[in-house]
């Protein structure tokens, strides 16, 4: 990881030139490597989305976010996917719609949960359906041109409008692009799209949580959400923005900007000098070392070794993601899909790290594995990986 630690030392310099000149002022003062950033970092939208608040978490991004849909549309209901995790703030607890992340306090009201578009575990799609090197081999009367299966589940988010909430009166509709601690789940090919046109019939706005599928994680794009073929009205972001450095953002257009000068609005460290500096080197670390490219590089070889490995094991139910944001389900047996129990999955992942090899976990019952390396990965780090897990999994498979 020669490459890692060097962008480490990169970061560490900029940031302490900075903190010997300037390391603290609120961002209701102005100072350049604000405008600096703020402008570097909007470069990267499409169209009208020219405007940024810097706030410090991905939490508190997605916060700001419910705030000014509510402001600009005034409409309060929202609507978030089943499965999907936006944050631990207590409004932000409720956008969440995983169990394991909710205490058991009176949630914040008007959000609307529903069907979770999953082609694996769902109630449709299969092999046809996911915009992914790697499909499940899971059966569906889709096409390779034609994903019925999203039509179904867009009519599960028609139905809200006939029970839940009155037509033309919604705030927003809240997604990731890509699943993440739900165990990076991806829609069917087409989904995005259906539904940001029903958020457009209802007034509402779409925001995109691009907190874990952001800055070219994805390979294919910088943003998750240009996979389908949207531009959304509001894009937070966090996590990878500042390698490790607390620091994140909400990006929207200028009209709906405007609606938060109904009262004052401020951050005292978000946007920090420090915070921006940071974010500026990660900038060019990720152009001059052309990161998006590795990630669709070795991601994509990554994605085709764990299929290799899924026909050698039946403990691995499906292979799934795009670039470097990679997920491996694991199940009790192949045939049946049941989620692997929670001893089996723990011996798995404490046998891969003492091998070195550290992975996340997610899914609604915690059997996924959730492969996001640093985007500087190299192929070599990626077969150590594939070996290891090659190890581990015959160890369980024939013990």
């Amino acid at each position: 990881m020669i490459s890692y630690r060097r962008n480490t030392l990169k970061i560490t310099e900029v940031l302490e030139k900075q903190i010997r000149k300037l390391g603290h002022v609120s961002n209701v003062y102005f100072h350049p490597k604000i405008h600096e950033y703020a402008y570097r970092l909007t470069e990267k939208f499409p169209g009208d989305l020219k405007v940024v608040y810097f706030v410090n978490s991905g939490s508190e991004a997605n916060d700001l976010a419910v705030l000014m849909a509510r402001a600009y549309s005034k409409n309060f209901d929202i609507i978030t996917l089943k499965n999907c995790y936006h944050g631990m703030t207590y409004q932000t607890m409720s956008l969440t719609s995983n169990a394991s992340y909710k205490y058991a306090v009176p949630q914040a009201p008007g959000v609307h949960h529903v069907m979770n578009p999953d082609v694996y575990r769902g109630c449709w799609g299969g092999a046809h359906c996911r915009d992914s090197p790697i499909q499940t081999s899971r059966n569906c009367s889709c096409s390779l041109t034609n994903c019925e299966a999203k039509d179904k589940y867009v009519n599960e988010v028609l139905d809200v409008f006939k029970y839940s909430i009155k037509p033309g009166t919604l705030a927003a509709f809240f997604a990731e692009s890509i699943q993440g601690v739900g165990g990076v789940i991806q829609f069917p090919k087409g989904y995005i799209k259906k539904v940001y046109d029903i958020v457009k019939e209802n007034g509402g706005v779409f925001i995109s949580d691009e907190v874990q599928s952001g800055f070219g994680r994805t390979g294919e794009h910088f943003w998750g959400f240009e996979a389908h073929d949207i531009q959304p009205d509001i894009v937070t972001m966090a996590k990878g923005i500042g390698n490790g450095f607390p620091l994140a953002a909400v990006v929207t257009r200028p009209e709906i900007a405007q609606a938060l000068t109904s009262s004052m609005h401020f951050n005292t460290f978000g946007g920090n000098p420090l915070a921006c500096t940071v974010g500026l080197a990660v900038l060019d670390i990720i152009e001059e070392e052309k990161l998006q490219e590795n990630c669709s590089k070795v991601g994509t070889y990554l994605l085709k070794e764990l299929e290799k490995l899924k026909r050698k094991y039946r403990t691995i139910g499906d292979v799934r993601g795009k670039g470097l944001l990679v997920g491996v389900e694991l199940v009790n047996d192949d045939d049946t899909s049941s989620p692997l129990n929670n001893d089996k999955f723990s011996k798995i992942w404490e046998s891969c790290r003492n091998l070195s090899l550290i992975f996340g976990r997610g899914g609604l019952k915690g059997n996924v594995l959730r492969i996001k390396p640093p985007m500087c990965v190299t192929k070599e780090d990626i077969d150590y990986t594939i070996n290891v897990l090659d190890t581990v999994l015959e160890q369980t498979e024939n013990s």
